[in-house]
């Protein structure tokens, strides 16, 4: 069965996410494989973090969360955020961000961009969802965003 969904979800190409959150004077990031617009009306949009995660352990403590598509040639910044640990590392520093909505934060240099409140959160399991009610988003003239293919090769910066 594991080698099945294995292969399912290995054909599967989605975008990879980063976000960002902000609370108690802390900020930090981490890249996500696991997002998807889950409601038409009204629009949401669900984010799963790593229970393991130095940026769930913030989320939980925010009402808002900034979800960013990077541009595909930004593996750099996919890097940053998928393989250090906010814990042990200030990964905005040297990044261009803003304060967005609700204090939460914004980079710069993403393709794309939305800040969501947080409208209820469901434990899936090592990785908890937090669902998102969009009130602010940044979608200038978007090219394609990096995958998750293309950031397969990351190794998670999290404790384990």
């Amino acid at each position: 069965m594991d080698e099945g969904i294995a292969a399912f979800t290995g054909i599967a190409d989605s975008s990879a996410y980063v976000v960002t959150a902000a609370a108690d004077g802390h900020r930090a990031g981490c890249l996500v494989g696991f997002a998807s617009q889950c409601s038409i009306r009204p629009v949401r949009f669900a984010v799963w973090l790593s229970k393991a995660n130095h940026t769930y352990r913030l989320a939980l403590a925010t009402t808002a969360l900034a979800v960013h598509q990077l541009p595909q040639h930004r593996h750099d910044l996919a890097a940053r955020f998928g393989s250090l640990c906010s814990a042990r590392t200030d990964k905005f520093s040297g990044l261009d961000w803003e304060e967005g909505p609700e204090g939460a934060v914004v980079l710069s240099d993403s393709l794309a961009w939305f800040v969501g409140r947080i409208h209820d959160r469901c434990d899936g399991g090592d990785h908890v969802a937090f669902l998102l009610d969009p009130i602010a988003a940044h979608a200038p003239d978007p090219g394609p965003p990096l995958s998750l293919h293309d950031v397969g090769d990351i190794t998670a910066g999290h404790p384990v």
